[in-house]
């Protein structure tokens, strides 16, 4: 998509054609599969198919609440959607009949349910379970006892389904952790290989960095002795990233910087290996060996060493201790000491469930605006439904409630995918029932076929997702004895009306992502700020540790903002040519202030160490004054001269004290005040009343 303006026809070419790599596991999509299918087959073959449909049913409607996760997380997210499936398919039973009162319960359900995005992904998917089967089970009314037994069954579903997920916990109580800290550890690795790379770009290793501290110190952690190994490896990886990111920072000599990242490469995949496998990290071991030696070649006697000497010194013992905690962390470790109580870093914490939702509870929030959009829509199609008296009408609502999301972008990939891939699934349903033979047995197998594909390409491509997803309803519905051809092109029909009501509704009050852009990377600024604050402070290592990792979710944060500001229409090219060079010089600043906590240790033998932080607190100060400017959209106003101050500590700390230490505080903080600099000069030079030149 061209970077100077909108493009719809780009936009969706792009939806169409962008196919992500599956990252589902097979035994996820396995087990999701038989829950939805064993229960089908088991009702079949002791003739109570009606019971067997009921449970394939909750297993299929809260399938992608099985996310990756710390078993206690895990099962806590599937017994809610359970809960919330169960008492949504209630309440649809008993009043479904009720033209007014199932139209009332619909915009509270779309309410409540939409405000859970305050929550994050997954707690949201709870409350498109309870919309969707609010929906669907109010299409067959019942009576007490009937909707008591329909309701059991859906649960009992969404439990047969939260049982094989949690089958292997007793036998890899530690499997999650393990593969959080392997995929960081990958991520290492092929940090380490691309020395060239700008470490700030490297979203998928700073998503698995935050997604590990969340599994392993998170609310729902294990509890157990090898804890105490992974929070190790976690601090050591934190460590690790710090003096990769100095190395390539500080210019170090080639030759000697390239085959040492190289060798650290060999030993970060080989320790990811050994914590994916769970076993005994004895390559990472011999490649350790390796590393020491290459250590011993490269350093002793080579004068050209010197800037990099310590940092593959540190570099190197960090390796040795992730070998050492790792043979600790695997499935049969066991570690003599009992497990220190450890918890997220303070800027990570959740606050109270009910302050969220508070604050959320005002026109201003795009969570509330998504609320009041999805229970207005909903509502409005399940009228619209009953009105029309369209044949499984209630997949117009539930197509409504898929499609709609607080976002344009998503919005519009979701709708046009989902109308793309129900005409794919027509036809792609209608082909396979013919060339299957005309036995229940054989339509079960291929809607087994049918549910993985849908499983394990939800995630890559939507539409085709929907294609398989559309042949496995049909058939599940035929087993209820509808017809296939005609649960089809009602599909279709409905879709097409569910994706354009959904649409219409967010543009009818739309939250455009261009009017927050700017607080999102302000954050971004101010959380950098606090960082090079903490870092003004020798020696507060969990002050350092804390606003490191709020710093990182500010980016990952203000990145989101900008795909989604990018897809928007309308979006001002000179708003997002503002952003994305802020983001950019945001991301050489973090890359700066990394390369200074790696080096604070080297920094501290200089005479001036109390110049050292007075300089870094004020680059602070102008980068928090900046990021204001930034958030009211004003001039930043006269600064304080940050390279007149640098110039004088640079003055002071070469009269006296160390040469080597001297040379490196002055590429740190020349590159800092460059940095900050520009930031200035991009925010004043992007603002709404700035001359054009």
């Amino acid at each position: 998509m061209s970077s100077s303006g909108y493009s719809l026809r780009a936009h969706a070419l792009e939806s169409l054609t962008a196919v992500k790599r599956p990252d589902v596991p097979w035994r996820v999509v396995l087990r999701n599969t038989v829950a939805v299918v064993l229960p089908l087959g088991v009702g079949m073959a002791t003739g109570h198919p009606q019971i067997g449909l009921g449970v394939a049913a909750g297993a299929l409607d809260t399938m992608f609440s099985d996310q990756p996760g710390p078993y206690r997380q895990r099962m806590r997210q599937l017994l809610l959607a359970s809960l919330a499936a169960g008492l949504a398919a209630l309440v649809g039973f008993l009043i479904g009949g009720q033209l007014l009162p199932i139209l009332l319960a619909t915009a509270a359900c779309g309410f409540f349910g939409g405000l859970l995005v305050v929550f994050g992904t997954d707690t949201a998917r709870v409350g498109m379970t309870s919309m969707i089967l609010l929906v669907i089970t109010a299409s067959t009314p019942a009576s007490l006892e009937h909707a008591l037994g329909g309701a059991a069954l859906i649960f009992a579903g969404g439990l047969l389904l939260m049982a094989f997920s949690l089958a292997a916990w007793p036998l890899q109580r530690y499997w999650p952790e393990r593969m959080a800290l392997a995929k960081v550890y990958a991520g290492l690795a092929e940090l380490a290989r691309r020395p060239s790379r700008d470490e700030a770009d490297a979203p998928a290793l700073t998503e698995a960095m935050t997604t590990l501290q969340q599994t392993l110190l998170g609310r729902h952690r294990a509890h157990g002795r090898a804890m105490e190994a992974f929070g190790v490896l976690l601090e050591l990886a934190e460590r690790i990233r710090l003096e990769l990111t100095a190395m390539s920072a500080l210019h170090a000599e080639a030759g000697i910087h390239a085959r040492f990242r190289d060798d650290a490469a060999h030993v970060l995949a080989a320790i990811a290996e050994a914590l994916e496998r769970g076993d005994s990290p004895e390559r990472a071991q011999r490649t350790l060996e390796a590393l020491r030696a290459s250590e011993r070649i490269l350093l002793d006697g080579n004068d050209r060493a010197d800037g990099v000497a310590a940092h593959i010194h540190a570099l190197a013992g960090q390796l040795a201790a992730a070998v050492r905690n790792a043979d600790w962390a695997g499935s049969r470790g066991e570690l003599r000491a009992n497990a220190a109580e450890t918890r997220l870093p303070p800027s990570l914490r959740s606050n109270s469930p009910w302050a969220i939702l508070r604050a959320s509870l005002t026109p201003r929030s795009v969570a509330f605006r998504h609320a009041v959009r999805m229970a207005v829509c909903l509502t409005a199609a399940l009228w619209l439904s009953r009105l029309l008296q369209l044949p499984h009408g209630y997949w117009l609502p539930m197509t409504a409630a898929i499609v709609l999301r607080p976002d344009f972008a998503a919005t519009f990939n979701f709708g046009l995918l989902r109308v793309l891939g129900t005409v794919l699934g027509l036809v792609l349903t209608t082909v396979l029932l013919h060339v299957t033979p005309d036995e229940p047995w054989a339509h079960l197998a291929l809607m087994a076929v049918l549910c993985m594909a849908f499983r394990y390409l939800a995630g890559a491509h939507y539409g085709i997702a929907v294609a398989a997803l559309t042949g496995t309803v049909v058939i599940l519905l035929s087993f209820d004895g509808v017809n296939p051809g005609l649960a089809v092109s009602d599909r279709v029909i409905n879709t097409a009306l569910g994706c354009g009501m959904a649409l219409f509704a967010y543009v009818a009050w739309p939250t455009w992502e261009r009017g927050r852009a700017r607080a999102a990377l302000a954050d971004m600024l101010d959380a950098y700020a606090s960082y090079l604050h903490a870092l003004a402070k020798p020696g507060q290592i969990a002050l350092h540790n804390d606003t490191r990792s709020a710093a990182r979710t500010a980016r990952t944060n203000a990145q989101a903002s900008i795909d989604r500001m990018r897809t928007e229409p309308a979006t001002p090219p000179e708003l997002l040519a503002l952003a994305r060079a802020l983001f950019a010089n945001g991301n050489r600043l973090a890359r700066t202030a990394m390369t200074l906590e790696a080096t604070l240790d080297d920094l501290a033998t200089l005479a001036e160490p109390v110049g050292v932080a007075r300089f870094v607190g004020q680059a602070a100060g102008n980068l928090r004054a900046i990021a204001t400017a930034l958030r009211e959209q004003h001039p930043t106003g006269p600064l304080p001269d940050l390279r007149a101050l640098q110039r004088q500590l640079v003055g002071a700390t070469q009269e006296d004290g160390d040469a080597a230490a001297a040379e490196l505080l002055a590429r740190i903080s020349d590159r800092l005040v460059d940095n900050i600099d520009t930031l200035a000069y991009v925010t004043n030079r992007g603002r709404p009343d700035a001359p054009v030149r």
